[in-house]
């Protein structure tokens, strides 16, 4: 198997923001709006020949999940684990013993407010800690460990508002990469990617963790996030099992469409993303496509289907889609791909973006600022870039994290950062460092 869990996966868009959440906040998976996009002005030109200015940093311990920045807090998870270790094998599971922690620090100084912490025993391929970003809304911050722990706290004290146990309350296996798909927030409802007989879709009153319905039956869920869309005169809700694209009503559950997109290693991971009526998504051996959405109801057809020679096939980081391109970074070689929204014609690649050699998984995220891009890189390297049909232009890049995790005999970071406060908030497997990229 040439595969693993790449775990900090691409955007919806559409979802109700909390009304607390404000312009410089962060507050979940690919921020405020879960978009890529970072809405920031007053940031760096480029950045400084002798570093960026570090605020703080903070010791925590293993994990892919990203922060999450909201009200003056930021929101992380980890593992700290008591007995047996991470081997790196994406063909097998570990056996480890430990907790999976909460932590709210404070976003100015890195100070532990709180913390919340519950014995979870590990039994999945790359084991080092949780998947999901936090999710912060409303007073509450909502965490999924990689085991399916899945509980809402209040986010000024850590008290548990409500939990539930995913692999006990709903028959659901844990995937061999864990629990992966970043809860979202939508309305009243916690919408959860689960698993088991007839709940590879849940969704749950935020509130009270009521279950407010369920959707789908698939031999396994995968690893893609809930996502929201708007098409056809209706909000759509993307679910993606690893045999096919599903589109339901967000409101009952209830199955709009489907179409078939199979990855190998049932390794569905990124979100699919919208440009107008078009809706992107793709995943390792080749498998990706393009979906014209309908227009007067909610329906897709193929546009295209990609091969060998078009398209790129994304899994660990988050593909942008905008004046008719595709930004992507192709899971099998980590080249940063773009790419005809219209055909899947490739019109250029660059490996600069995770040091300049074609890598197995290579991992850059990608998010937009302005007219430009900000890239973390898996070398632990921030960069500035413009993208364009022209190709890759690289402004600045600084070392900001030293790589940790261990994937194919290589280091690498692999959790998506957080952007807020005119800062960068970047963890690897040791510690969370906050970086100003004020100008």
């Amino acid at each position: 198997m040439r595969s693993l869990l790449c775990l900090i996966l691409t955007a919806a868009v559409g979802l109700t923001l909390s009304p607390s959440a404000r312009a410089d906040d962060w507050p979940q998976w690919l921020g405020p709006q879960r978009d890529s996009v970072w809405r920031e002005t007053g940031l760096m030109d480029r950045f400084p020949a002798n570093g960026l200015p570090v605020k703080w940093r903070v010791a925590i311990a293993g994990g892919y999940a990203g922060p999450a920045v909201a009200d003056g807090r930021v929101f992380v998870t980890d593992y700290v684990a008591t007995e047996g270790e991470d081997t790196a094998n994406p063909g097998g599971r570990d056996q480890r013993r430990g907790k999976e922690r909460i932590l709210c620090l404070d976003a100015a100084n890195g100070t532990l407010l709180w913390k919340h912490e519950y014995d979870c025993p590990y039994h999945i391929s790359y084991s080092c800690g949780p998947r999901c970003t936090p999710t912060v809304h409303a007073g509450k911050v909502y965490t999924l460990g990689a085991e399916g722990n899945l509980l809402c706290l209040e986010a000024t004290t850590g008290k548990v508002v409500w939990s539930k146990d995913l692999k006990q309350d709903y028959r659901a296996e844990t995937p061999m990469w864990g629990f992966c798909g970043h809860p979202l927030v939508d309305g009243r409802k916690l919408i959860c990617l689960v698993g088991g007989p007839g709940s590879v879709a849940v969704a749950f009153d935020k509130d009270t963790g009521a279950e407010l319905w369920k959707a789908l039956t698939a031999s396994e869920p995968g690893y893609c996030p809930p996502t929201i869309i708007q098409a056809g005169g209706k909000r759509q809700l993307l679910i993606w099992p690893p045999t096919s694209l599903y589109s339901l009503d967000p409101e009952t559950g209830k199955e709009y469409w489907s179409q078939p997109l199979e990855p190998n290693y049932g390794m569905s991971i990124m979100a699919p993303r919208q440009l107008g009526n078009i809706l992107f998504a793709s995943g390792i051996g080749h498998v990706g496509a393009a979906f014209k959405l309908a227009a007067d109801k909610p329906a897709a057809s193929v546009l295209w289907r990609g091969d060998a020679r078009s398209a790129v096939y994304c899994a660990n980081s988050t593909p942008f889609l905008e004046d008719g391109l595709i930004y992507g970074i192709d899971c099998d070689s980590g080249a940063l791909r773009g790419v005809e929204l219209a055909t899947g014609k490739r019109l250029w690649e660059t490996f600069a973006p995770i040091g300049g050699k074609r890598l197995p998984h290579g991992t850059a995220f990608l998010v937009k600022n302005g007219d430009r891009f900000v890239l973390m890189s898996e070398t632990g390297h921030l960069i500035l870039a413009r993208l364009s049909r022209q190709g890759y232009d690289e402004i600045s890049r600084a070392k900001i994290l030293e790589p940790t995790g261990t994937v194919f005999g290589r280091k690498v970071v692999w959790s998506h950062p957080a952007f807020a406060n005119r800062c960068v908030y970047a963890r690897n497997d040791k510690e969370l460092v906050c970086v100003s990229l004020a100008k």
